[in-house]
């Protein structure tokens, strides 16, 4: 990385496997509900918890926490020292106006090259000041199955987590959003990658079957972090790996009463795995 302003965070899995999901965040310094997110995506990939060990062991997470660190440290809401809506300047990053994009985009591209690296998601994950839930913005491609395919994760998550919202999840090519880290990435990865911009409220969830708004915490924003996390378990179908009988460090990280959904993703040998996991009526 040629840039000092770019903290990569990555977990490795073992050398044969090169399976990468790449995660953002706080590209706009004024969503800070993304930095909680952010935070309950790490310190779930970096625990004993047994699907976070699963996950290490057959995907490789790259995790950039904070794009936009002047921006934050000046109290910003949506722009740069320099005066710049970074999500906008993807496409030709400057090195010296946009460096933290310029690092992540030549590590993307090089990532990309690499015939050993299947880079599989780009998640850039922000706050929305209007509406709430969480939810996902995806884009627009031609090809019908891969339409189909983008819809997978999203759908997946909202299983997952009670404040995520699949009806609002939507898919467009807005010019307006051209030069976004989603739109950007989704042009240069080829279509086996996935990208994404989630998005959560900065202020409440409606949960199904609730007939009130409820208030989000930093705990409940880091809950849906563990959540996303936990959602790739799924979709990779990797839940047979899970061993049940080990103990977890996590108090707050039991399973809720639901199984796990059976998602439509790849399996490490190409099979669906038939265990689920079942804990108390609590969520990661």
């Amino acid at each position: 990385m040629s840039s000092p302003h770019v903290s990569v965070i990555s977990l490795l899995m073992p050398e044969q496997e090169k399976r990468v999901v790449f995660l953002t965040a706080r590209v706009h310094p004024g969503e800070s509900p993304a930095s909680f997110i952010c935070q309950g995506v790490i310190d779930f990939l970096v625990s004993q918890h047994p699907v976070a060990r699963v996950l290490r062991d057959h995907v490789v997470f790259k995790i950039v926490p904070m794009l936009n660190p002047d921006g934050v440290y000046l109290g910003n809401y949506r722009c740069s020292l320099m005066g710049f809506d970074l999500n906008r300047h993807w496409q030709d990053p400057s090195p010296w106006a946009h460096p933290t994009l310029h690092a992540v985009k030549q590590l993307i591209v090089q990532m990309n090259q690499d015939p050993k690296v299947s880079l599989e998601f780009y998640i850039d994950v922000h706050a929305h000041s209007t509406m709430m839930n969480g939810f996902m913005y995806g884009n627009v491609f031609e090809e019908e199955e891969r339409v189909h395919r983008q819809a997978v994760f999203p759908r997946l998550l909202c299983h997952n987590a009670p404040d995520f919202s699949f009806s609002s999840t939507s898919f467009n090519r807005d010019v307006v959003k051209a030069g976004t880290g989603r739109r950007f990435m989704g042009g240069l990865l080829d279509d086996t990658s996935y990208c994404y911009t989630l998005e959560v409220s900065f202020y409440s969830y409606m949960a199904a079957g609730s007939s009130a708004p409820v208030p989000y915490t930093e705990e409940t924003y880091m809950k849906l972090g563990r959540n996303v996390a936990r959602t790739f378990l799924d979709y990779y179908r990797l839940n047979n790996l899970i061993d049940e009988n080990k103990p977890t460090s996590l108090s707050n990280s039991s399973l809720d009463g639901q199984s796990y959904r059976q998602g439509s993703g790849r399996n490490t040998d190409g099979e669906k795995g038939d265990r689920r996991i079942h804990g108390n009526k609590e969520d990661f």
